[in-house]
């Protein structure tokens, strides 16, 4: 008969632990069905699934690793594991896998209470959680900070949407962001990232700025908060935005673009995305002379914007070519994803207004940032909480695999 043992050690994490339980076990010649090991405050965790063979004999081996326990001060536990409970688990492996990402500045037992209440309640076992962000330190004020936790589960709930509606609700409710993905070989092979550019890459909508030089600043902000929730058509608003900027003088550009601030992250997040190879892009309901400024300072890829109509030195008010809406980004999107040889499975999205739903919806992963309730309700991930390079969360790395290195 077949033996089967877990074997649990626990105690200070110290230099040489799995490298001496594992030693005695390699003596007696037992196979490893499954190891794990964590590390939380010093303090380790490893667990051993061996299959005894039938050459080596479970009490002399149990008794070796005892003692080696007792040597290095760790405590033990041994329990023995049915054969069938083990092909029953094995079987398990088969069922489809999704990850979890628990996003904000400081996570508390309550945050970690209500996901994983949720997700038991709709069938999903969690199999493992790991912590992505750095440590935090106890100085650090709240706005200062990042926090993500991410876990692994088993299963498919039964109703998705019921799921997500659930997620989103405890996310507003507790002020933080929760994602749900599903856990397969796109997600951890995205190769483009495009961006709206307005509210998104930056913390200002550029045409708000320029209506405010030209005294229309309220008139244009009205039209334009429309138009983000959704309530008037994307061009008929651009449209009537650029007649009341008529004869605007465009010596004011540079001032404007000089004082636009980058959007929190905006800068880490396009810098780590360059050198892990990713492509990126600009497409913005914006203009071409603020979105090449922010491509030459940060280095995208691909710029799409509208561009601003002038005469003598005064804009016209009129629209210039094809206005960059809502679909003509997800046009441009597949485009640009064809053009690299990209599948859509391996883009991600990032946008704030309802004109940005289009291009969020086709794109592997698309993320509504720090959006509108409908923007968010409608798409498939949201960040509200963190900055621009949360997102580096949600597809997988760990602030130790960035370009500022583990804290």
């Amino acid at each position: 008969m077949k033996e089967i043992i877990l074997l649990t050690i626990s105690g200070e994490d110290k230099p040489g632990v799995t490298s001496a339980m594992t030693s005695i076990l390699a003596e007696y010649h037992l196979n490893i069905l499954d190891i794990g090991q964590a590390v939380i405050h010093n303090t380790l965790s490893l667990g051993i699934l061996v299959e005894v063979t039938r050459q080596a004999e479970s009490s002399p081996m149990l008794r070796d690793v005892l003692f080696k326990a007792h040597e290095l001060n760790m405590n033990i536990r041994f329990q023995p594991i049915e054969v069938d409970s083990y092909s029953h688990w094995v079987e398990g492996q088969g069922k489809s896998r999704h990850i979890i990402t628990l996003l904000s500045r400081k996570l508390s037992a309550h945050h970690i209470a209500t996901v994983t209440r949720i997700a038991a309640s709709h069938g999903l076992n969690i199999d493992n959680i790991s912590r992505l962000s750095g440590r935090i330190s106890l100085d650090e004020g709240p706005s200062q900070t990042k926090a993500c936790v991410e876990f692994s589960v088993r299963g498919a709930p039964k109703d998705t949407a019921a799921l997500r509606a659930e997620f989103l609700k405890a996310a507003s409710d507790l002020d933080v962001d929760i994602a749900f993905q599903e856990d397969n070989i796109y997600r951890r092979n995205r190769r483009l990232v495009v961006f709206d550019m307005d509210s998104t890459l930056i913390e200002a909508e550029v045409i708000d700025e320029l209506a405010k030089e030209a005294g229309v600043g309220e008139q244009v902000a009205e039209i334009t908060e429309a138009a983000m929730r959704g309530d008037i058509d994307f061009n008929e608003s651009f449209r009537r935005r650029m007649a009341l900027l008529k004869g605007l003088d465009v010596s004011v550009l540079e001032s404007i673009a000089e004082r636009l601030p980058l959007t929190e992250g905006a800068e880490e997040l396009v810098s780590n995305l360059k050198a892990l190879g990713f492509k990126t892009a600009i497409l913005s309901g914006g203009f071409t002379y603020f979105a090449e400024r922010l491509q030459k300072r940060l280095g995208f890829d691909y710029v799409y914007a509208n561009e601003l109509d002038v005469q003598d030195g005064k804009v016209t008010g009129e629209v210039k070519g094809n206005i960059v809406n809502g679909e003509r980004k997800a046009e441009l999107l597949r485009s640009i994803a064809e053009k690299e040889g990209i599948q859509l499975e391996q883009t991600i999205a990032v946008g704030d207004g309802a004109n940005d739903l289009p291009m969020l919806s086709i794109a592997g992963l698309g993320i509504a940032f720090r959006a509108k309730p409908l923007v968010r309700q409608s798409a498939k991930q949201s960040i509200s909480t963190l900055g621009l390079d949360g997102i580096l969360y949600l597809i997988g790395f760990r602030d130790r695999d960035t370009l500022d290195g583990d804290k």
